[in-house]
Formats: C-alpha cells, sequence, structure tokens
C-alpha cells in the first residue's frame, strides 16, 4: 500500500510528516534542555531513535530544523494569543488579554520559552538580540499596534506613536519574562498584574 500524501502530488506522505514532527519535538526538547550549541543532528537522531542520515532526509542542515522548530513554537504562540482575543469584549479589553495572553502562554510553556530566547538571543546572557528585528517574529508586536490602533480609533485610548508604544510594551513584557526563567521564584501572576497596570497608564486617556 502506498502511503498516503497531504493534498497535492509533491506534498509529503502522512507518514514523513509524523516523522517530521517526530524531529522538530526532538529538536525542542534539546534546545529547551541544553541549549542551541549543544543540539546537534546527532543528539537529536539520537533523541528521535533514528539514523543522522534519516534526520538530513527531512532536513537538510540543522539550521532548518531548528528554524522549522523555531516557526512551530511562534505559530503556537500565535495561535494561544489569538485564542485570548477572541474573547475580549472591545479594544480596551483585548490589549489587557493581549497582556495576559503574553505573559500566560510562556508562564505555561517553559520550555518553547527556552526555545525562543536560545534561537533568538545572543549568549552573553540572553540580552543581545542574534538579529535585531528577530524578536518581531511572526509580526508579534505588529499585532500589538494593531490592537493599539483599534482602541484610537475606538477613542477609548490617547493619542501616542503606535510602533513606539507596542515596542515599549513588548519590550516590558520580554524582561520580566527573561528574568522570570534566571529567577523562577518570581511571581509571574503578579508580575502580569502590574504589566497590566503599567500598560493601562501608557495607552490610557489622560484627564
Amino acid at each position: 500500500m502506498t502511503p498516503r500524501r497531504g493534498a497535492g502530488p509533491d506534498a509529503p506522505t502522512f507518514t514523513e510528516r509524523a516523522r517530521r514532527q517526530q524531529l522538530i519535538d526532538a529538536t525542542v526538547d534539546l534546545i529547551s534542555t541544553r541549549g542551541y550549541p549543544a543540539t546537534s543532528l546527532s543528539a537529536i537522531a539520537e533523541r528521535a531513535g533514528v539514523s543522522k542520515a534519516a534526520v538530513l532526509y527531512h532536513f537538510s542542515s540543522k539550521d532548518n530544523l531548528t528554524r522549522a522548530a523555531l516557526e512551530q513554537v511562534m505559530a503556537q504562540f500565535r495561535e494561544y494569543v489569538d485564542a485570548c482575543l477572541v474573547r475580549a469584549d472591545g479594544p480596551r479589553a483585548a490589549i489587557v488579554a493581549y497582556v495576559r495572553a503574553m505573559i500566560g502562554y510562556q508562564q505555561a510553556h517553559r520550555r518553547q520559552v527556552r526555545v525562543i530566547t536560545e534561537m533568538l538571543l545572543d549568549d552573553d546572557g540572553g540580552t543581545r538580540l542574534k538579529t535585531p528585528g528577530s524578536h518581531d517574529t511572526h509580526g508579534r508586536w505588529q499585532h500589538l499596534a494593531e490592537l493599539l490602533t483599534a482602541g484610537q480609533q475606538a477613542g477609548v485610548l490617547r493619542e501616542f506613536d503606535v510602533q513606539t508604544v507596542a515596542l515599549a510594551i513588548g519590550g516590558a513584557i520580554d524582561g520580566v519574562i527573561a528574568h522570570w526563567l534566571a529567577h523562577p521564584e518570581l511571581d509571574l501572576d503578579a508580575a502580569a498584574g502590574e504589566l497590566e497596570e503599567f500598560t493601562l497608564n501608557a495607552i490610557g486617556r489622560r484627564a
């Protein structure tokens, strides 16, 4: 029996897709526990229970495989945030929901956060971006900017430069998460409350 394929004659078979997912999962596990430099193709193959040649059959290089792992993590992150925003009642509530969702996802998915920081940040303590602007993968802060713009258009937010404020709020979220990763005793729920208050003070209409 020929393995079934997805849509299109050149699409991978379901077996191939399952194998690719297995390799991505192994990559996420290794990066989150060993770090990016120690995650070799040989280590991934061993974790997945396949040969290194099998890894290279599906992903031609470590870079391609780790990029696929990062893309998956970021896509899941975005889906979680979007699901939270759907339940928000109005532009102001959507911005609060965004802040809470950004913290909530990372609190519940520490492994995935490690992948993001390992892939996007340099090794000098995780403070410098490998590539400027790479923190905005999948339009994270552009998405927040759209929410802020909607709030301004609805008349519930003050006038401000949307890009600057979106980057400031995003940077505050990243800073709290970075501290939490290094100091897990931080009360992240309390920190999320402070970030919510910080955001509302930054964007609210002033008397």
